[in-house]
């Protein structure tokens, strides 16, 4: 069974929308945005190149970033090159780009819980607030790697639904704060 990790920067108050600078959201870029740089915030985005067989996305994550990262062959060879799942309803593959390695279309959750049945290793989500949302909520992510920023955004994408269901316990594996006040936090899903 693989494991599926949900990646994300976020906000104090949980909020995950633009955070490098998309265009559409008032706070856009808010990661860099009066935040001092430090590298050390950012090695568990770096270890999940590597230790990550493939990526996922939703439709608008996947339209966003498949213009731009192919390109990004410094910054994500390893992302490059592993397999992509999109989920999605509308995106056809006649959609999708054709310098981005193997990409897979995914239509349901359904699709999602007998991808993670197959062999093969962790499957980290990139972006993709909906998704997310929609994965935590039908029980399939199996862990979370959050860089959480100090600020407060109010308005904006969410990384969890308000959904009323039942308690989800999750258990600390990793955290580490850093001088520029981000907070690495990783949890494993106790399902």
């Amino acid at each position: 069974m693989r494991t599926l990790i949900a990646t994300a920067f976020v906000s104090l108050d949980g909020v995950v929308e633009a955070p490098g600078g998309e265009p559409g959201y008032r706070n856009a870029g808010w990661t860099f945005k009066d935040i001092e740089f430090d590298p050390a915030a950012y090695e568990l985005k770096g270890r999940e190149q590597g230790e990550s067989a493939a990526m996922m996305m939703g439709r608008v994550s996947y339209e966003a970033f498949a213009p731009v990262w192919p390109g990004m062959t410094e910054e994500f060879p390893g992302y490059n090159a592993m397999p992509k799942y999109v989920v999605s309803t509308t995106l056809s593959d006649r959609d999708l780009v054709s310098n981005w390695g193997e990409i897979t279309v995914l239509r349901s959750l359904d699709d999602v819980a007998a991808l993670k049945e197959t062999d093969g290793g962790p499957i980290t989500v990139h972006g993709s607030a909906t998704l997310n949302r929609a994965l935590a909520d039908a029980g399939l992510i199996d862990r979370y790697h959050l860089l959480v920023f100090p600020v407060l955004l109010g308005a904006g994408k969410r990384l969890f639904s308000a959904t009323d269901k039942d308690k989800q316990s999750l258990k600390v594996v990793e955290s580490e704060t850093y001088g520029n006040g981000i907070q690495k936090l990783v949890y494993d899903v106790i399902h």
